[in-house]
């Protein structure tokens, strides 16, 4: 129920910013004001990061965990979906200068991790008495989907290709499919993890602040801390590679953020693919945020 309830908040102001009568102006200041606030956002992420405690001493098995399950949950993800770009070619934006738009991609999210590292910092010396209100982030993803939806609206995108779009969800059945094939293989390579604890370990799909909940409350704080790291290594993968491949693999590249990719990687998605594939990444970010929870809830409830 909480999962719905998250979704409506984080969609409902892309509605709204349909909503709104568009100009020239206000949907420039719109594509402006969001490519400052990802970075705030990240900063938040950030401190948000720096109040994880407990992970106790058992550290280097859960690095282990980590390690090999986000390699097996991004790979199978990132192959699946570059094969589909191939055999169903799909162009984001006409790519431009090659070189200079590939530099100032990486540069960018270069950028943006440091600032997940800068607002670790901050929260680690931030007295508890300043810490952002619970209701935070919340809000910056409320402003965020709405300057999308007002960009959107500017640039003449209907709200039908927004929701009701094809290649979304082919991109999400295949994506869902062959990370959950990580998951399995990931429970054949530890005695101690079943096929059903693999499955929902893989069904985060990049979000951490619940998968680590799920986990924790199914597994033990163990298995919640490798469900927790597992998707932000998938979160900061996205960050610095979705530029990387946008060009010649955009489901590939939308896919890399899994369910971020209707909230924390939609800016990145959008600076590196234009407003164009704006549309894919939230169909396909909508089905996965509402795919995920489902599964994490079956499979660890099977034991």
């Amino acid at each position: 129920m909480q999962s719905l309830i998250t979704l409506v908040l984080v969609l409902m102001p892309m509605f709204i910013g349909f909503a709104i009568p568009s100009n020239p102006t206000m949907t420039k200041l719109a594509d402006k004001g969001l490519s400052y606030l990802v970075f705030i956002i990240l900063g938040l992420i950030g401190i948000e990061l720096s109040q994880v405690e407990g992970l106790g001493s058992q550290i280097g098995e859960i690095a282990l965990y980590v390690t090999i399950l986000s390699i097996l949950t991004i790979g199978t993800g990132l192959f699946a979906l570059m094969l589909f770009d191939r055999l169903r070619p799909w162009h984001a934006k006409k790519p431009s200068v090659k070189s200079k738009e590939h530099r100032v991609s990486i540069r960018g999210s270069l950028a943006q991790v440091f600032c997940v590292a800068i607002g670790m910092v901050i929260g680690y010396f931030l007295p508890a008495d300043y810490m952002p209100p619970e209701n935070t982030m919340t809000a910056m993803l409320m402003i965020l989907i709405l300057l999308v939806g007002i960009g959107l609206k500017g640039s003449g995108i209907t709200l039908k290709e927004v929701l009701l779009n094809k290649r979304g969800v082919e991109m999400s059945v295949i994506f869902t499919l062959s990370v959950l094939v990580g998951g399995l293989i990931f429970a054949l390579m530890f005695s101690d993890v079943s096929w059903t604890k693999g499955l929902a370990l893989a069904s985060g799909f990049g979000w951490y602040s619940l998968s680590a909940i799920i986990m924790t409350d199914a597994y033990g704080a163990v298995w919640g801390s490798v469900a927790l790291f597992n998707d932000l290594v998938r979160e900061f993968f996205a960050l610095l590679f979705i530029p990387v491949f946008m060009r010649k693999y955009p489901s590939a590249a939308v896919g890399l953020g899994g369910a971020t990719s209707l909230d924390f990687t939609l800016p990145i998605i959008q600076q590196s693919g234009g407003l164009k594939v704006v549309p894919l990444a939230i169909s396909f970010g909508f089905i996965i945020n509402i795919v995920s929870p489902v599964l994490m809830v079956l499979f660890s409830a099977l034991g």
